[in-house]
């Protein structure tokens, strides 16, 4: 069962994590760093946030706490990207962290308490939080990326109006154990 835990919970982050590339291909920086209300949070922040929560979670996992002395939380929330590129590339560092952490992991590991912020967590319980908390993350991403393209907008799952042709594909198919993202 838990090894099967591993190869979802890998699985549910690249999708994620693909969630977020879709999205920044649609748009240009300008867009990227778009606010929409006073203190309200650009795309780029959102980003910033997430490397820097990343890179403090992932560093080191087993044997440091989560939060690392070195972590600037509140600057993240200062939006410095100057370019695009490297914001994708600041992303693309937070993920590798993650993915680095994750893909060693065995079941033998995921009942090893873990400290975020001095509360113990089992590894399962500390990925699952992280998961959540990306996933949170990222549905903003979407979100805003979907506000600033409107009708240019490609969607990134079943596009309104096309369940019924989705569903008629999903059930053409012979029934099988696989993930739900294997087909996308």
């Amino acid at each position: 069962m838990n090894d099967s835990y591993l190869t979802s919970i890998i699985k549910q982050f690249e999708y994620y994590k693909s969630l977020g590339d879709k999205t920044f291909n649609q748009l240009s920086f300008d867009e990227l760093q778009k606010e929409f209300a006073q203190d309200s949070n650009s795309i780029s922040i959102i980003v910033k946030h997430i490397v820097g929560n990343m890179l403090s979670r992932w560093t080191n996992f087993l044997t440091e706490d989560g939060e690392k002395p070195w972590r600037q939380r509140d600057a993240e929330f200062e939006d410095t990207y100057t370019t695009k590129e490297e914001l994708l590339s600041n992303w693309n560092t937070g993920w590798n962290c993650l993915f680095d952490a994750i893909k060693p992991l065995r079941e033998d590991d995921l009942e090893q308490i873990i400290y975020i912020r001095n509360q113990g967590h089992t590894v399962t319980e500390a990925i699952n939080r992280q998961l959540a908390h990306y996933a949170y993350h990222i549905g903003q991403i979407v979100f805003l990326g979907k506000l600033l393209q409107e009708e240019n907008w490609r969607s990134l799952s079943i596009p309104k109006g096309n369940s019924s042709k989705y569903n008629d594909e999903k059930f053409s198919k012979e029934k099988a154990k696989r993930h739900f993202t294997d087909d996308l």
